[in-house]
């Protein structure tokens, strides 16, 4: 009988310090997401990203990011693709959640830099016509909306809205998007 009550009081004091450590100070986190350019074409425009966050106070973190984005321009019949390759820095402020932070919002700023192709740099076309926007380094500022909540201890389901707004760019400045992404803590 007494294996059976320390056996429930294990199980019961894992549960209570697991949830309390949801949102540790300085715990860091991988998180990957993929997402949907939102523009009149989604379909083949889309982002794939990796990032890590390191947990601040109060629900707020880092983010260190790497994205890839990869869309097509119509031309006649001609797909033009654009591929964007950025690297981002930020942080995320909490904003909304419950008390054991199961459930968060949280709004992210942050700094982009980065280099788009297009074309994969090959300006002349098929049938004579010449592209003219370039192969730029673009750096700019961004802004995340994101819902996460736990799915495990570790695990995190985050859902975001994202935007970009860039400059060095012969193309849009802003680029909006929305994705969703797993995180791990460790």
């Amino acid at each position: 009988m007494k294996k059976y009550i320390y056996t429930v009081m294990l199980i019961f004091m894992a549960i209570t310090v697991t949830q309390a450590q949801r949102m540790l100070p300085k715990q860091k986190g991988l998180e990957i997401s993929a997402g949907v350019l939102s523009n009149d074409k989604i379909g083949n425009d889309y982002c794939i990203s990796a990032a890590m966050t390191v947990n601040g106070k109060n629900g707020n973190y880092q983010l260190w990011a790497l994205e890839y984005t990869h869309q097509y321009h119509d031309y006649k019949d001609l797909r033009i693709p654009q591929e964007t390759y950025t690297a981002e820095g930020g942080y995320s402020f909490f904003l909304l959640g419950d008390a054991r932070k199961n459930i968060t919002l949280n709004f992210g700023i942050t700094g982009v830099f980065g280099y788009e192709t297009i074309n994969r740099g090959e300006t002349m076309l098929y049938d004579g016509a010449k592209i003219l926007s370039e192969d730029n380094f673009i750096y700019g500022a961004g802004g995340r909306l994101t819902f996460e909540t736990y799915l495990s201890d570790r695990f995190v389901l985050v859902l975001q809205g994202r935007t970009k707004v860039l400059w060095g760019t012969d193309l849009e400045q802003f680029r909006p998007s929305a994705g969703v992404g797993l995180r791990f803590n460790f």
